[in-house]
């Protein structure tokens, strides 16, 4: 017959390895074998694709490096994983033996002119209290899992933080840049319909035209200079969150960005992979799949609640007393363990497992609805980027017709062939192209940096130096 005093130790082992709640198994879903518009080749990890470099614009090469290094965005998504990390620590504190000690040392006597001889008392003493919780059913085991799976998003927001900062940079530029085509259109045009104006007026002083040719022609010259400052205004403003993202004075990108006026026009194509390529290439697909773990992990915190909880305790407190009388020490000590089991809470404990149960659930659902989305982002964003070439080389055709058109008609009205009319109708057919060009060219720049983002790519830095990084002054000039 096998003693208690043998058996005692090996039950301990066996409710040690004890862990409440279900394991984590990672989430499946039935997806497409490929985009509809896509390959049937998977892609391997595309976080360190420098996509940005498809547009050879070393200037936003140069803005993406600095950001990157110096956003505050990323930096606070950053500090918010060191936290994480210490929450690991105070989740699995519990379960770890703890030892307090302490000192004192008191004196006391009496004061008074009673005839009695009075003495003075010093006493000085420690203390010493070891305590262990023994985690059988698995409570600080699961809690420390659930840390450490939160402390995995945290790292996964980080990435997801960085690639919402690449795209907003990114745009920000290409809307610069396009806010600075419109000025440069609508200067052009300026130019050309003040030409025009003057033309009408040697016309009319010629009696080859009407005072409301003139009028017409002027209004013409007025609403193209109403246009200038409004684009001016966006431009800037536009600049000014790239100075944001960027940490830096906003006279420095201002200088920056007047050094150059093209647009960013992307050259090549993207490799978008497969469906199933996203779940481990994006990072708000990983950060949905880890607070799940950590969901699932703390069902199992919640149900050991349920059981008995088994606690080890001593202490020990020596003391020593000085009296002019005599003097002596006195030690006191306790040991024993300590067992409680919840027995009636009115269903708090088990409605904290449905809780923790249902959260889960919830958690899976989104995880769900993660992958759903960036399916279809990136089905959007690809059907987009297959199409915008044609459609920006269908305007720049366009713009040529209807700029041989201009000149045939101000030939014509110079000879006496055509009215105004003709003239300032081929003038607005102009413009009207030249927005509508350089709208596309925006859009096909925007859409090409949504199909990257939309498949996870280009959040880490392929080297240190991917991109020449810009130099910022310390202070506007």
């Amino acid at each position: 017959m096998v003693s208690i005093r043998t058996a005692a130790p090996a039950l301990l082992l066996i409710l040690a390895g004890c862990v409440s709640g279900p394991d984590h198994k990672p989430p499946e879903m039935p997806l497409p074998a490929k985009f509809s518009e896509g390959g049937v080749k998977a892609t391997g990890d595309v976080a360190s694709t420098a996509w940005w470099t498809a547009f050879r614009d070393q200037r936003l090469e140069g803005f993406v490096s600095t950001g990157l290094a110096q956003s505050v965005q990323i930096m606070q998504s950053i500090e918010a994983t060191n936290a994480a990390q210490s929450n690991v620590t105070v989740a699995g504190a519990g379960s770890l033996p703890s030892l307090l000690v302490g000192a004192s040392h008191t004196t006391s006597g009496q004061m008074g002119n009673l005839r009695t001889q009075t003495s003075t008392q010093n006493t000085t003493g420690g203390s010493a209290t070891a305590s262990w919780l023994l985690d059988l059913f698995g409570q600080y085991r699961r809690a420390r899992e659930s840390a450490l799976d939160s402390l995995d998003a945290a790292y996964a927001t980080v990435d997801v933080t960085r690639l919402a900062y690449l795209q907003d940079l990114v745009n920000s530029y290409i809307n610069g840049r396009y806010f600075q085509a419109r000025i440069s259109i609508a200067r052009e045009n300026l130019k050309s319909r003040r030409e025009t104006l003057e033309l009408t007026k040697f016309q009319l002083d010629a009696g080859a035209a009407s005072r409301l040719d003139v009028v017409q022609a002027e209004g013409l010259v007025n609403s193209t200079l109403s246009e200038i400052p409004g684009l001016e205004i966006s431009f800037r403003q536009a600049v000014h969150h790239i100075a944001t993202l960027l940490n830096v004075p906003p006279a420095t990108v201002i200088a920056d960005m007047q050094k150059g006026t093209t647009q960013p026009v992307f050259r090549g194509s993207v490799s978008t992979g497969v469906p199933a390529d996203l779940i481990r290439n994006r990072p708000d697909i990983r950060k949905a799949e880890r607070e799940l773990a950590a969901a699932t992990a703390s069902i199992g915190v919640a149900e050991a609640q349920l059981y008995p909880t088994l606690s080890l305790s001593g202490a020990i407190s020596p003391s020593y007393v000085h009296t002019s009388l005599g003097h002596g020490g006195l030690t006191t000590w306790s040991f024993g363990p300590q067992i409680s089991l919840p027995i009636f809470d009115g269903g708090l404990l088990r409605a904290n497992v449905k809780i923790a149960e249902s959260n889960a659930r919830g958690q899976y659902l989104n995880w769900k609805q993660t992958v759903l989305t960036a399916v279809e982002q990136v089905e959007n964003a690809l059907s987009a980027v297959s199409r915008d070439a044609q459609t920006v080389a269908a305007l720049r055709a366009q713009v040529k017709s209807y700029q041989e058109a201009l000149e045939l008609s101000t030939a014509s009205y110079k000879d006496g062939a055509s009215s105004l009319l003709d003239v300032l109708d081929a003038q607005r057919s102009v413009t009207d192209a030249q927005e509508s060009l350089a709208q596309a060219v925006q859009q096909s720049a925007t859409d090409y940096v949504a199909l990257n983002v939309a498949i996870g790519a280009g959040y880490v830095a392929a080297s240190p130096d991917a991109a020449k990084p810009v130099k910022v002054a310390s202070k506007a000039n």
